[in-house]
């Protein structure tokens, strides 16, 4: 079918990943609908034919092949090493989701970029609509500990809010940050917060991301 040329759209229904990386490759469009129940055949009839325009995100990291497992977005910075003529950048990544129109990142700033341990900030990001019809985007906070006393993974998912955005149009998103966000357990198995300095980085996906910098001072 692919080697005729026409268009082709693929449509996956399974519970786990599959390996789809010819697919992948070769084929336009992949429609994932994982377990759909009795109206799945109606809701996929009006995601192909347009009637509705799709906002799904993968909950999950789809990896390349079973070398990648375990394969997660928020992997240890040591994890995950390339070897020769391979590399560790799964298929699709956590958070991943497309839909007939496109979406644009910016200005992610913090309502205070200096805070206490105890102290909250706001994250606020600006959405646009750049395409020529309505959609939902899933807008995806996360965050990374920089430097910190046990080793943290390189980010985290500490929000996400979804959006309806009409052609051109621009919302301002809003997420609180505190110590229900920054915290973690020590060695000693104390939930923490410790100074130093936060990324915080706001997409679509946990890849295609905007980034600015928190710090979390001492007092």
């Amino acid at each position: 079918m692919v080697a005729i040329g026409k268009p082709i759209v693929v449509v996956l229904l399974h519970g786990r990943p599959n390996a789809v990386n010819y697919i992948a490759a070769n084929v336009p469009a992949i429609l994932d609908g994982w377990y759909l129940g009795q109206e799945g055949s109606a809701a996929l009839a009006d995601v192909l034919f347009g009637d509705y325009n799709p906002g799904g995100k993968l909950p999950i990291t789809v990896p390349r092949s079973v070398g990648q497992l375990p394969d997660y977005y928020y992997q240890k910075p040591s994890a995950k090493r390339e070897f020769l003529g391979s590399t560790t950048e799964p298929l699709f990544v956590f958070g991943w989701g497309l839909s007939y129109t496109k979406f644009q990142y910016a200005n992610l700033r913090l309502s205070a970029d200096h805070i206490g341990p105890a102290g909250t900030t706001k994250a606020i990001v600006e959405v646009k609509n750049t395409g020529s019809v309505r959609g939902d985007e899933v807008v995806q906070l996360y965050i990374r500990d920089e430097v910190s006393s046990v080793t943290r993974p390189i980010k985290e998912l500490r929000g996400f809010r979804r959006v309806t955005l009409e052609p051109n149009e621009t919302k301002t998103i809003e997420f609180g940050l505190g110590p229900d966000e920054l915290s973690f357990l020590n060695r000693d198995m104390h939930r923490v917060v410790e100074p130093g300095t936060f990324k915080i980085m706001a997409g679509g996906n946990s890849k295609d991301l905007v980034e600015t910098t928190l710090n979390v001072d001492a007092k």
